[in-house]
């Protein structure tokens, strides 16, 4: 399970408005029969429109600076394996979203008129998405580029001769085009990965937007407070403030978990990804103590997915856990090749 928590930006600014965000939600839907699109929801509606969003969202911000976020996205990106667990992805994803949403909540250290702060409180609309494309940033294009960009050169010296501007042998240059093509490192269904190719697989995950402002616009909630928990004197009232992180990513993972009847593995765990970043021998020492499937499972899970990763992990600790990791990988490959069990 994947979290992600950002203020939403235009460039150096925070976005005044939700208007291209949700516009950008709404790109699945384009050239789709209306009983085929996904539509906007919240915690007791469906088939809410766009427009309806960016209104409640944006006429959501009183006394709210332009240096200040106005709405927080939250992305989460279920694993392969937990999306394997799912009977229907937009239904079961649609009902753990609102579970999710009670685990945000709880994850704040406030009080609304001497109450701590429920589900009822927050203005959020969330919207299931069931394609991704490959970014400019991803590993599989940065790699491949060396061979794209040859490939590019190919073509432009293939036009040039076409056009007279050049001599060649086009024949020749076509066959060194197809080499680079079978020879780049990352593919996909036998094509060469490129920016914006769209991935394969089960792909859903869901885009939630939440405002900053509680339902009665007047409490500002920031899941994107550095104060976990603690309390501050204003005006001479003690004030209860913070968000806990920690707290909602390790009750999204169990409420997932209690919701599907999913068995988590110790290496998908938000815990095991904190230590990984923390300690890594103590993270590694822990997967080498799993009984024999669930540590050949755990391999195959870091093999397949890659590094555990935790937004903002320091760039040392990750230098020093990647070099742990790549010392150990020998065994986990063996680990996995010698285990029976089938994924």
């Amino acid at each position: 399970m994947y979290i992600i928590i950002t203020a939403q930006k235009m460039g150096g600014n925070y976005s005044q408005s939700s208007v291209d965000f949700v516009g950008y939600l709404e790109k699945e839907n384009e050239g789709l029969e209306l009983r085929d699109m996904e539509h906007f929801f919240n915690q007791y509606g469906d088939e809410i429109s766009a427009e309806e969003v960016v209104k409640e969202i944006d006429g959501n911000t009183a006394k709210l600076k332009k240096k200040e976020p106005k709405f927080y996205s939250i992305t989460v990106s279920p694993s392969k394996y937990e999306l394997r667990k799912l009977q229907n992805n937009s239904q079961d994803l649609k009902q753990y979203t609102r579970e999710l949403m009670k685990d945000y909540v709880a994850s704040f250290n406030r009080e609304i008129n001497g109450k701590p702060i429920c589900i009822n409180d927050i203005k959020y609309y969330a919207k299931i998405e069931h394609q991704r494309i490959f970014k400019g940033t991803d590993k599989q294009v940065k790699e491949n580029q060396p061979y794209a960009s040859k490939i590019l050169q190919f073509k432009s010296e293939v036009r040039n001769i076409q056009d007279g501007r050049l001599n060649g042998n086009i024949k020749k240059i076509k066959k060194q085009i197809a080499k680079l093509e079978r020879e780049a490192p990352h593919q996909q269904n036998g094509k060469r990965i490129i920016q914006g190719m769209p991935k394969s697989g089960n792909q859903s995950h869901i885009h939630i937007i939440v405002s900053r402002k509680d339902t009665s616009n007047s409490v500002s909630l920031s899941p994107g407070s550095k104060h976990k928990a603690s309390e501050v004197e204003m005006h001479g009232k003690k004030v209860k403030r913070g968000f806990n992180r920690d707290t909602f990513f390790t009750k999204a993972e169990k409420t997932f978990d209690k919701t599907f009847g999913y068995k988590r593995n110790y290496a998908e765990t938000y815990k095991a990804k904190k230590t990984f970043v923390k300690n890594p021998n103590l993270y590694f020492s822990a997967l080498m103590k799993l009984p024999a499937n669930e540590k050949a499972l755990a391999f195959k899970m870091i093999t397949k997915t890659g590094l555990p990763a935790i937004p903002n992990i320091p760039t040392s600790q990750a230098q020093i856990a990647l070099r742990v990791f790549k010392r150990l990988r020998r065994g986990a490959e063996v680990a996995i090749k010698s285990s029976s069990i089938g994924i």
